[in-house]
């Protein structure tokens, strides 16, 4: 099976902007408000379609239905792609949320996945904030009183947004992305979101969203506490790789697997028996493997099969990849 390139699925939201397209050049519309693209989603009927080569136009959910073992490898049991990678531009807040565990997800909706979830931040504005978890002496009786009266961003552990950094945010964590954020997610299959907390904001009709306050406050872990950026790792299994390059491991959770590469000659990319997501966050590379070649701009996402061998990495400039996989 092919290195595969889908179509993205571009999102307007409340919230949304316009840097989709001026740094990570997305074909959005002219409209003012695109917070998210899919890159790869299987998840109802938000289906990736792949772009060009032997399946164009197939869904990601037809390849795991009938090539489950090319794409999955060592998880081909699965009946379902488990990860949805997306960009998001925060132009303005976005709600306070929380997600809940897979045990609980099912309990509102047996199709649903939990949603635990990373944030790898791409550029910010100057005063850029982000709302992970809560502070260490929040106590649920005192949250609850803090949000009956309005007064809920006393409770949030707030960390300066800074291009770069990692946020791992497991289901159960309250949480919100601040203003002028775009960044790349990682996230289990799942849109099952709970809205805590909406900053009184207003919708196109002048009323307020619906919040999710019940089921939100059932699904936060109060143990969680304040959650900071990670500190990577080097990955020490690293010697086929030049000198020049480093990789390290940000985030590896039961759900998934993050490294970030930084190159600028060419490199492989093992095949493991699983699949592989790579994403461009900065510079530009080509992959090749076997007979194929596909570009890898900036913001561009390929989905490397588990059947896939021999593939190479070739920067045109230095390149900051994320490399995403289940362990």
């Amino acid at each position: 099976m092919q290195l595969l390139r889908f179509h993205p699925l571009l999102k307007r939201n409340r919230w949304g902007g316009r840097r989709l397209a001026t740094v990570l050049e997305k074909p959005i519309g002219p409209e003012p408000d695109y917070g998210e693209s899919w890159e790869i989603a299987d998840h109802g009927d938000d289906q990736s379609l792949v772009d060009g080569g032997p399946f164009d136009g197939w869904s990601l959910a037809q390849l795991v239905t009938e090539h489950a073992k090319e794409l999955l490898g060592r998880h081909a049991d699965r009946t379902q792609f488990p990860l949805l990678v997306k960009f998001l531009d925060a132009h303005d807040r976005l709600s306070l949320q929380v997600h809940p565990n897979d045990a609980l997800a099912r309990e509102f909706d047996v199709t649903e996945n939990g949603k635990s979830e990373a944030w790898i931040v791409i550029d910010t504005a100057p005063d850029s904030r982000l709302f992970a978890g809560l502070k260490a002496s929040v106590t649920p009786e005192g949250f609850k009183r803090h949000l009956a009266a309005g007064t809920v961003a006393d409770c949030l552990h707030v960390i300066p947004a800074k291009p770069g950094d990692c946020i791992y945010i497991p289901a159960g964590t309250v949480h919100a992305i601040g203003e002028g954020i775009l960044l790349a997610e990682v996230q289990q299959s799942s849109d099952l979101t709970f809205r805590l907390h909406d900053w009184d904001w207003l919708d196109d009709n002048g009323k307020p969203r619906e919040l999710h306050v019940e089921n939100s406050l059932l699904c936060t872990d109060w143990d969680r506490g304040p959650v900071d950026p990670v500190t990577p790792v080097p990955v020490a299994d690293s010697s086929h790789y030049a000198s020049s390059h480093t990789v390290e491991q940000l985030v590896a959770c039961e759900h998934f697997v993050i490294q970030r590469h930084r190159a600028s000659t060419p490199f492989p990319i093992p095949a493991e028996d699983r699949f592989r997501i790579l994403m461009a966050l900065e510079g530009t590379a080509t992959l090749r493997c076997d007979q194929q070649t596909v570009p890898l701009p900036r913001g561009g996402t390929v989905l490397i099969p588990a059947a896939a061998e021999g593939v190479e990495v070739d920067p045109t400039e230095a390149v900051v990849l994320l490399e995403t996989f289940l362990s």
